[in-house]
């Protein structure tokens, strides 16, 4: 099974420290007000300091999510299908034959140009997904490098051209 680009890593990165942002956004608030309730100091340090813990931890976090993360996402293209294996606490395995498969999409945001990788799609059919939700295509293979993911391309069209699937009625 093939692993992602390496700049994945700085992909998983940014989902991990917004992630972490936004949920403890209430935690930080409801924990603030508890220490500035009790503290005797003056309450500026006590709030640069908790800051500086604050930024320590979801760095430190943001970290250890990408390195697993990266670690555990693979997807391997075989005679008949593509697979994907991705997950840290619950794993997800999904298969796809090329036969559901109806388009590949590469893209590449400013971040994936600038490290060098692209995203691919590969949509489906049946797949549903709810539209404007930060919904991904069933096969979503989130960076490769931008060689790999032409090759990805041609090979799966070449595959699903291959079994000759009638359009239309």
């Amino acid at each position: 099974m093939k692993q992602l680009h390496s700049g994945a890593k700085w992909v998983l990165r940014l989902w991990a420290y917004s992630a972490m942002i936004f949920l403890s956004f209430f935690i930080t608030m409801f924990l603030l007000g508890f220490i500035l309730q009790f503290a005797s100091e003056s309450w500026l340090s006590v709030v640069w300091s908790y800051l500086i813990f604050y930024i320590i931890i979801i760095l430190v976090v943001g970290e250890i999510y990408a390195q697993m993360a990266y670690n555990r996402w693979f997807y391997e293209f075989t005679g008949s299908q593509l697979r994907f294996e991705r997950g840290i606490i619950w794993k997800k395995y999904t298969n796809i034959p090329y036969e559901r498969i109806q388009n590949v999409d590469i893209t590449r945001g400013i971040i994936a140009r600038i490290l060098g990788f692209s995203t691919v799609n590969i949509q489906t059919a049946g797949f549903s997904a709810v539209p404007n939700r930060n919904a991904f295509a069933e096969g979503y293979i989130p960076a490769v490098s931008v060689v790999e993911a032409e090759k990805i391309r041609e090979f799966v069209i070449k595959k699903v051209s291959k079994k000759g699937r009638s359009q239309g009625l």
